[in-house]
């Protein structure tokens, strides 16, 4: 019957809507598919997804470095994913820079996750590059196994760095693949 309890309750009850709201975008985009939208996604709708994930993970600054209005799905599948590896990396806050440039050829991701403290568990890279057996997935390694099957099968590849305060995470990804 408390007021000021019964404000409080909301207020979380709101905060636990919206950060189940934003995981569900993050996860009919990136591992979805995407319905809506054809052969290209949005640029603002990935970046809308990833703030809102960034939003609920405290002292992260967001850096965009896009010319393209829209990207090949299988792009947003993968820049959205390392996104989230690189968001979850940031165990203290830090900086994660986005960064995508599409030629004729080839479309390439670049996702920097930098801060005090990076928490990246090499398995995790294992499975990135697709040097994981299957048998052996976890919770943990089998979005990023998902990411290097989709890497592989447009015909691309995933390329991990980790070093004291940094994670770098880029993608190649052919154009003009399968969807």
């Amino acid at each position: 019957t408390d007021e000021e309890m019964r404000a409080r309750c909301i207020e979380l009850l709101e905060q636990s809507a919206k950060i189940s709201t934003d995981k569900l975008k993050f996860f009919r985009l990136a591992f979805g598919a995407a319905g809506g939208f054809g052969d290209n996604v949005p640029v603002e709708e990935a970046q809308e997804v990833i703030a809102a994930l960034a939003s609920d993970a405290k002292r992260v600054e967001l850096n965009w470095a896009i010319a393209s209005s829209s990207l090949p799905k299988p792009a947003v599948k993968v820049m959205l994913n390392l996104a989230n590896i690189g968001l979850d990396a940031l165990v203290r806050g830090g900086t994660l820079d986005v960064g995508i440039e599409v030629r004729d050829d080839a479309t390439e991701i670049v996702v920097r996750a930098a801060g005090p403290k990076i928490a990246f568990d090499p398995v995790i890279g294992d499975a990135l590059g697709g040097r994981m057996d299957p048998a052996e997935l976890t919770g943990r390694t089998a979005p990023a196994h998902l990411l290097a099957m989709l890497a592989d099968k447009e015909g691309g590849l995933i390329q991990t760095h980790a070093e004291v305060g940094t994670l770098l995470m880029g993608a190649t990804l052919p154009n003009g693949g399968s969807n």
